[in-house]
């Protein structure tokens, strides 16, 4: 997963010590983080943090973009989001990326600007 966060084309992180791999410890043990395979690799994963509804990742490995890995992580993690209750999910992203048109497209409302200048989308799970 890590190794896929790092490798992305967009939304890199700018501080690449943000993220480390212990980072993603929590979403694994909490139950909340998802990988999708193609040829035996990991291709992308999804993380949703519980505590508060975050979608703290969804990525895709750029060798496996368009391949359909993203629209299934997003499924699984809705899916899952709807089985546990958790009402409303919300993320961010940089304007102007394929994840800001895959997110609108998926159904995502768009409902403001974060601090850092980001797209804040909200989504409410039926439950």
């Amino acid at each position: 997963m890590h190794a896929i966060r790092l490798g992305v084309r967009e939304n890199r992180l700018s501080d690449r010590m943000a993220v480390t791999e212990s980072s993603y410890e929590p979403y694994v043990a909490a139950r909340s983080a998802w990988v999708a395979e193609l040829d035996s690799a990991i291709a992308g994963f999804a993380i949703l943090d519980r505590s508060d509804g975050n979608v703290w990742a969804l990525f895709v490995a750029p060798g496996s973009e368009g391949r359909g890995v993203g629209r299934a992580l997003h499924e699984a993690m809705l899916q899952w989001a709807q089985q546990e209750r958790l009402g409303k999910l919300w993320l961010s992203t940089a304007r102007g990326t394929r994840a800001e048109q895959f997110y609108a497209q998926a159904g995502w409302e768009r409902v403001g600007v974060t601090a850092s200048g980001e797209v804040r989308f909200e989504r409410e799970i039926a439950g």
